[in-house]
């Protein structure tokens, strides 16, 4: 059953794919042709590496590729609105009027730059604040402190993962031996196999948008839907226990997926990555043994208050950003298949969204949308990033509802996506999410 589980990320083999005007297309070839490269010459390699990588040197700009965007994208095609959808003024499905060197131009290039001092700087800033938290939680050990612990330390828990996402993208710093570093450290210490989880999320990445192809809380077809039991059906729509998923999920990923995020023979991992998977297991079973030898030391209701409870608090941070950032806004978002789906039209369907005081703690991840296009840009430019290309993406854009200090409009969002996007038609390029009545029925008896 934890198979069925939502997914956070995976990976699955991509799709054959093409180049398009603006990224390398040969002249005189028509917007949306297939372009066939059985290889790249030297100079449409540089030229592409340069516009993903940006501009950094070629050992480093290979890394970065391999860990955050294509070199290529699919083709983006004329067309595409999907039956049953009114759009009187603007139709979210449909082609862009720019394409992604529009929007890269328009960044600063110093929003580019990676300092790894400053990266570093976060990393030594939250785990001073996670020790500081916990020590002060034990000294005190009174029943009102444990509470305000439990969600502060969960909250720099979730902060933690988040550095760590950026030293999977390779935006933490230009060095791979640095990325992989301290990657593992902060992911292991909150129990998330580092390689494991960098390669299916950078798959993420590749396929965002994509019904099948894409891993992050991705919708389900209409068939599989279909054949899921009414446990399954509660255990995914029913709140809180989608916010429970992401561990379950790293074992067994999520429905019509097999693969495990643990073992390197899994169908997740290529054979020159189980190394890698390897290193990232034994580090998180050295973690869970450490957790074990603590909790023989200082007894185990006293870790499950430092830490297990704190844990629980980490994923439900992790599973209701993830799943906002893909879900939730009042107007439907477009999912894509075939000759429909492209990098950019993928990337345009992921969220923005404000988390109030939280932004500045879990390093601006809801910056989500240009991070999803150039996954190399640091999270400390992101906010600047987002604001320069405004204006090149027009209503492509989702403006976020600004948030009060705690962003409680978000669990609205949360419950009322959870309610009404169940699945997607089996047929179509363009489709949104669908209501099951009866399950949407079902569910307002029960509550």
């Amino acid at each position: 059953m934890a198979s069925l589980l939502l997914s956070e990320c995976g990976l699955r083999p991509l799709p054959k794919i093409s180049l398009y005007r603006g990224m390398g297309a040969p002249l005189g070839k028509p917007l949306g042709s297939q372009v066939t490269l059985p290889k790249m010459d030297l100079c449409l390699r540089r030229r592409e590496a340069f516009f993903l990588g940006g501009g950094v040197s070629a050992r480093d700009r290979e890394w970065g590729l391999g860990v955050s965007a294509p070199l290529k994208v699919a083709s983006v095609s004329e067309g595409g609105e999907a039956e049953g959808q009114n759009f009187p003024s603007f139709n979210p499905g449909a082609p862009p009027p720019f394409n992604l060197g529009e929007i890269r131009a328009a960044i600063p290039k110093h929003c580019w730059v990676k300092d790894p001092w400053k990266s570093m700087s976060y990393v030594l800033r939250d785990i001073v604040v996670v020790f500081g938290l916990a020590a002060a939680a034990a000294y005190f050990n009174n029943w009102w402190v444990w509470p305000l612990y439990w969600v502060a330390q969960g909250t720099m828990f979730w902060a933690l993962f988040v550095l760590g996402h950026d030293c999977g993208h390779g935006s933490f710093s230009n060095n791979r031996t640095l990325n992989n570093v301290v990657g593992h450290v902060l992911h292991s210490s909150i129990l998330v196999p580092y390689h494991g989880w960098r390669i299916s999320h950078r798959t993420h990445h590749q396929n965002h948008g994509h019904v099948e192809n894409d891993e992050s809380w991705h919708p389900l077809p209409e068939k599989i839907y279909r054949n899921l039991d009414d446990t399954t059906k509660k255990l995914r729509f029913n709140p809180p226990f989608p916010m429970f998923a992401y561990p379950f999920y790293l074992w067994g990923r999520s429905p019509g997926k097999t693969g495990s995020h643990f073992h390197p023979d899994s169908a997740l991992f290529v054979p020159n990555e189980k190394k890698d998977v390897i290193v990232s297991t034994v580090s998180w079973s050295a973690m869970v043994a450490l957790l074990v030898g603590l909790s023989c030391w200082m007894g185990p209701v006293l870790m499950l208050k430092l830490y297990g409870v704190p844990y629980w608090v980490f994923v439900m941070w992790l599973d209701f950003v993830t799943y906002l950032h893909h879900h939730g806004h009042e107007q439907k978002l477009p999912w894509y298949r075939g000759k429909e789906w492209s990098y950019l039209r993928g990337g345009l369907t992921t969220l923005d969204r404000d988390y109030g005081v939280f932004n500045n703690i879990h390093h601006d991840i809801g910056t989500h949308v240009i991070h999803h296009l150039f996954p190399q840009i640091p999270h400390y430019h992101l906010v600047e990033a987002t604001e320069a290309v405004k204006p090149v993406m027009g209503k492509y854009y989702r403006e976020p509802q600004k948030s009060g200090p705690v962003p409680f409009h978000l669990v609205r969002d949360l419950l009322t996506s959870l309610k009404y996007d169940h699945f997607v038609s089996d047929q179509g390029d363009v489709v949104y999410y669908q209501t099951d009545p009866h399950f949407s029925s079902s569910k307002g008896k029960s509550e």
